[in-house]
């Protein structure tokens, strides 16, 4: 029915009702009440006039209303029985809010008070449009003004025509559900709702501020949010102006999904949140400078102020800490939030607990040389951030080289401690990660950069690679193996100030990175070195820097050159100072070192098959042959006289200096049962770690091969030997093929039994530390296997020690050798 046509016929109704005059009302026939503030409710009795059509009394004006309840029970009222169908003729007024609407073209609703609710059919403006025609409409939950025209319908009075006299819109209420019913919603597996819901919560993480996901909880649970927009989904998290961290309460309006068996909030919209300060007794702090702090007992509640330089990253690209630094010194703040909240050069107050850190399965390794753990603050708040952008100050920070920190003792608290160096940066590929190595201007001096995201989190130094810069630079950790401590790297800052090297330090750099390497400050036997003479350095920009070296007594240490070669003797027991002078471009820079020779008979030491035997964590000094490399690992393969064998660790890699296979070793270091978690149930590796080579006495010897077990196959070895029995310490010899595998991702070498049907895996990293075998692929050799296990594995692994070709020659692995 169109508007004009409702028109007339309202009109018409209307004039109908006005002629009736039967159908006139008496003010006090039903209860009516005032809707206006300056009449009050009549009491019964009181105004007893007629009233108009539209509510109004013919004699004092005012405008009455009916409560639903009046609707509902119209008979009763009115006085009379009505029979289904009637209609009424005349309009009542009616007050209630909206509980539902059931058809948004017509306007059918349910209405109510707080005498009970009714159905109306049709709702109309007073100019006769339609409800899905209205420009502005009342919704569910707001409060309306009616003049209604009822009818009844199987015994029911409803409203069968609605006229809007005026509305209040009225905020719906928020419909929240707990998070044990949004985790019920998740469903099965691959289930994404399409309906949103209301869940309030309290943020328990931030996990990863880039798009807002975070954990909330309430009193049901607790559920992850994968991402958080805006109010209405246009800003992400990251650059929302204020967004909630830690501790907040929150109210999301979101999509549920089960993904991967994770159920989760798939698309979280910020409806609001409040801020809820962490409740702390800041009287309980001690105010302090960065370089007070680092010096603070383990415990300490601390209250430290900086400029933030640098964040980490945790697995997943998360946040994990920040390197704050004042005028002091710097520290390592490890708090997720905060590092959520905070950008490199804000300057930001935190209240914290001191701590030292250090990997759990590294605790024990730690201990064994002295390793406190990074020093860092811990249970942090954030108090202040002046959301600024400064630069953080450097004039405290020392200049050092890579090789002086890399040579710094763990038992030496440097960590988050920032120096300045001049350091090769060098970008190295590995499978399906990336390393990046701050090497000292040599090349090779240096370690990694530590990183928990496979080096995707430190992708802005490409642009350095291959490169000498300035690097502001922490050592953020040591890794802490049985074999020792090796620092490991954050840079904080890299200029790429086009470093040229200046030549007139190339005599001293000869003699610091190449000269001084060389010579022992021990002997026991004539070590008949052959020393370098000349240096030279692409990457530096010189060539032939001379080396020339002299010795104090000539009795006790002296030099023979001849044909071009100088090599080092040794010969009565005694000390003698070595000088060792570099000259290049008519400038001259000499170092000296003391040099001991000793009677090797006045050194204690026992047997290789002694040291097998000795208890674990004992310290020993054993006298052996120094045969083949370990692979993955910095050390080599000492034997006994009677064939017995035990890998040895060195953590000073300057150990390997002047030392070849065949040479006769006395060594001291610590006998340990190395395995990667103190916890493991399998037998380990036997070996000697932190190893110290105290004398070599040379030679070219043949090691042992007594105990060599030659009686199995790459079957057995591959199914017979029990994973809690020690074979760490056995060498079997086996004829196998050699299987190279390569793929775009790693290359990887195994050893094939002659038949085809079983292989066996050589330890390593890669195939590149076995290229002396990968030069026989698909050939079919012998090799001499030490069985290891390194890294607490449920299966014997075997490092290679030499093999005997097709040709009948015999080669070596030499592996740490050659790279030293």
């Amino acid at each position: 029915m169109n508007n004009s046509a409702f028109t007339l016929k309202r009109a018409i109704v209307l004039l109908l009702i006005v002629v009736m005059s039967l159908s006139m009302v008496s003010c006090d026939k039903l209860p009516f009440g005032d809707i206006f503030g300056d009449n009050k409710e009549p009491e019964q009795g009181e105004c007893l006039h007629e009233m108009t059509l539209d509510g109004k009394c013919l004699d004092c004006g005012k405008i009455f209303i009916n409560t639903v309840k009046d609707f509902i029970n119209f008979e009763t009222v009115s006085g009379s029985a009505l029979p289904d169908g009637t209609i009424t003729t005349e309009l009542y007024y009616v007050k209630a809010t909206v509980k539902k609407i059931v058809n948004r073209q017509t306007g059918e609703m349910v209405i109510e008070d707080d005498t009970g609710s009714i159905k109306v059919k049709a709702l109309y403006t007073e100019d006769s449009e339609s409800y899905g025609n209205m420009e502005e409409k009342p919704d569910e939950y707001d409060e309306v003004f009616l003049h209604c025209i009822l009818e009844k319908v199987s015994g029911t009075w409803q409203i069968k025509t609605a006229f809007i006299v005026s509305f209040e819109a009225v905020e719906a209420p928020i419909k929240t559900i707990t998070i044990a019913e949004a985790l019920e919603l998740c469903g099965e597996p691959g289930n994404l709702t399409t309906e949103r819901y209301y869940i309030r919560g309290t943020v328990k993480s931030v996990t990863n501020p880039a798009y807002g996901a975070m954990v909330i909880a309430d009193e049901t649970g607790e559920i992850p949010v994968y991402n958080t927009a805006s109010k209405d989904g246009t800003v992400g998290y990251e650059n929302m102006e204020d967004k909630p961290v830690k501790g907040d309460e929150v109210l999301l309006y979101c999509t549920l999904q089960n993904h991967n068996g994770t159920k989760e909030i798939k698309s979280a919209w910020l409806i609001e949140f409040t801020h809820k300060d962490v409740e702390i007794d800041l009287n309980d702090y001690t105010q302090m400078t960065i370089a007070d702090a680092r010096e603070a007992e383990k415990g300490e509640l601390v209250k430290v102020s900086g400029v933030v330089a640098q964040i980490t990253f945790a697995n997943g690209y998360k946040p994990s800490g920040v390197i704050l630094v004042d005028g002091t010194s710097s520290i390592y703040v490890y708090d997720g939030d905060i590092a959520g909240q905070v950008e490199i050069g804000n300057t930001i107050e935190v209240a914290a607990e001191k701590a030292y850190w250090i990997l759990d399965s590294e605790i024990s390794n730690a201990q064994k040389f002295g390793y406190n753990g990074a020093n860092q603050l811990d249970n942090a708040v954030l108090l202040s951030n002046d959301k600024g952008n400064t630069a953080f100050d450097k004039t405290w920070i020392e200049e050092t080289t890579i090789k002086e920190i890399m040579d710094t003792p763990a038992t030496e608290d440097i960590t988050n401690k920032i120096f300045k160096v001049n350091a090769l940066v060098n970008k190295v590929d590995g499978n399906n990660f990336v390393n990046y190595y701050f090497n000292d201007i040599d090349g090779v001096t240096g370690s990694y950069t530590y990183t928990q995201c496979n080096g995707g989190d430190f992708g802005w130094l490409d642009e350095f690679d291959g490169k000498i810069c300035t690097v502001y630079i922490v050592a953020i950790n040591a890794k802490s193996s049985a074999s020792g401590c090796i620092w490991r790297f954050l840079p904080i800052k890299v200029i790429d100030d086009g470093y040229t090297f200046n030549t007139d330090k190339a005599a001293e750099y000869a003699v610091k990175y190449h000269g001084m390497g060389q010579i022992l400050t021990k002997y026991i036997a004539d070590p008949e070195t052959q020393l370098i003479t000349s240096v030279s350095s692409k990457l530096l920009g010189f060539e032939n820097a001379t080396l020339s070296y002299s010795s104090s007594n000539d009795d006790i240490v002296y030099f023979y050159t001849s044909e071009g070669k100088t090599v080092m003797h040794c010969k009565d027991n005694g000390t003698a100072t070595v000088t060792i002078t570099g000259s290049y471009g008519g400038i001259e820079y000499s170092d000296v070192i003391e040099v001991t020779v000793l009677d090797p008979e006045k050194i204690d030491s026992i047997t290789v098959a002694e040291a097998i035997t000795a208890a674990v964590d004992s310290t020993v000094t054993v006298r052996g042959i120094v045969g083949p490399s370990v692979v993955n690992k910095s050390g080599f393969y000492l034997f006994g006289e009677d064939g017995s064998v035990i890998s040895v660790l060195v953590n000073d890699l300057t150990q390997f200096a002047g030392l070849e296979i065949g040479n006769e070793v006395i060594l001291t270091g610590m006998r340990e049962r190395y395995v990667k978690y103190d916890s493991a149930t399998y037998a380990g590796q036997t070996c000697i770690v932190n190893a110290e080579i105290i004398a070599n006495l040379y030679g070219k010897n043949e090691y042992s091969t007594d105990k060599f077990v030659t009686d199995k196959t790459v079957e057995e070895l591959r199914n017979t030997l029990d994973q809690t029995v020690d074979y760490s310490t056995t060498v079997f010899v086996v004829e196998a093929i050699v299987n190279y595998v390569e793929t775009p991702y790693y290359t990887s070498l195994s050893l094939m039994s002659t038949t085809g049907s079983t292989t066996i895996t050589l330890y390593c990293s890669g195939a590149d530390q076995y290229s002396w075998l990968v030069d026989h692929a698909g050939e079919t050799v012998t090799l001499e296997l030490a069985a290891c296990n390194w890294n607490d594995k449920n299966f014997w692994a075997f490092c290679a020690l030499s093999a005997v070709t097709e040709d009948g020659e015999k080669i070596y692995n030499t592996l740490n050798f050659d790279n030293n």
